[in-house]
């Protein structure tokens, strides 16, 4: 089922945190087991903005001391990133488990982000000089509560709300997920891939890499693929459409810019916004309704639609 969100102003900022929190609450009924943010602040900065973890949420819960392991891995993320000449500027430990680090590079990104990702446990979760990438389990109100969401400030973000499947209950397999390795680029997706597998082999065959089983993960690293092949984002999304097999409705974000798809069907339900200021999509009105004091006019996006914003 899941609930996904997404939203962009155009020429101005404001505090999308909050906003992205009251669309995803919500849709809290139509995913309660995970949520997740992909909130854009205004850029602007050289230095990168790493988000990753060292241990899934339900490792605080087993017999042994997962603290020990977390300063190992840690203190292993820091020596490596030392190595590879990225120098961290500011940390932050945001819960026992994920860090919030703004780092300068200059280098091959891609190297440092395998290097880190090689540490046990250790999952990036996204870099780039816009995107910060929050996910965790629990509602939108527990997981922007946790990370500290309301009055972070941006352009843009986008959204989602998980009830599993067909793949775990955890942060690895929560929405959004970042197109790696290009940074300020990340997905939400609603519906189910039929041609996953193929696709996925085929991806990793070319050098990609998977960090779950879920097929909305496919999205994004095959629109990072066709970003990489030299496509522009609609001309990728467009791609999309045609290549990946299913019932999918999902939304992409990337520095400056939000974008929407749905597969020719149309089965997964878009609720579209849009004025002179702000665009502001989700699977239910009722979303959208609750950024808004005023009454609004929304439509139905067509089947095998694809529309890019730009902030």
């Amino acid at each position: 089922m899941c609930g996904i969100a997404g939203l962009i102003h155009r020429g101005s900022s404001a505090d999308i945190g909050s906003q992205m929190t009251s669309m995803l609450q919500a849709l809290k009924h139509r995913g309660p087991d995970s949520t997740g943010f992909a909130l854009y602040g205004s850029g602007g900065s050289k230095d990168y903005v790493m988000r990753f973890k060292v241990a899934e949420q339900e490792d605080l819960a087993t017999g042994f001391d997962i603290n020990d392991a977390i300063k190992d891995r840690l203190a292993m993320v820091d020596a490596r990133l030392k190595e590879m000449g990225a120098k961290v500027t500011k940390t932050e430990s945001v819960t026992d488990y994920a860090m919030r680090y703004q780092l300068s590079f200059d280098g091959d990104l891609k190297r440092v982000i395998d290097y880190i990702e090689d540490v046990d446990g250790t999952e990036i979760l996204s870099i780039g000089h816009a995107l910060e990438l929050i996910k965790d389990l629990g509602d939108a109100t527990v997981v922007s509560d946790q990370y500290k969401l309301n009055g972070f400030n941006g352009t843009h973000a986008i959204g989602h709300t998980r009830m599993a499947t067909e793949s775990d209950v955890d942060i690895r397999s929560a929405h959004p997920y970042w197109a790696y390795p290009f940074n300020d680029v990340s997905v939400v997706h609603n519906g189910q891939l039929t041609n996953y597998w193929t696709k996925r082999r085929g991806l990793e065959r070319q050098g990609h890499r998977f960090m779950s089983d879920c097929d909305s993960e496919l999205i994004a690293v095959y629109i990072a693929h066709r970003i990489d092949k030299g496509d522009d984002l609609h001309t990728a999304m467009s791609r999309s459409v045609d290549e990946l097999d299913g019932v999918f409705t999902y939304l992409v974000a990337t520095a400056d810019s939000l974008g929407m798809a749905k597969d020719v069907m149309a089965a997964k339900p878009m609720v579209l916004y849009e004025s002179d200021d702000l665009i502001a999509l989700a699977s239910e009105e009722v979303a959208i309704r609750s950024i808004f004091p005023h009454e609004i006019d929304t439509f139905d996006p067509y089947e095998g639609e694809v529309r890019v914003w730009q902030s």
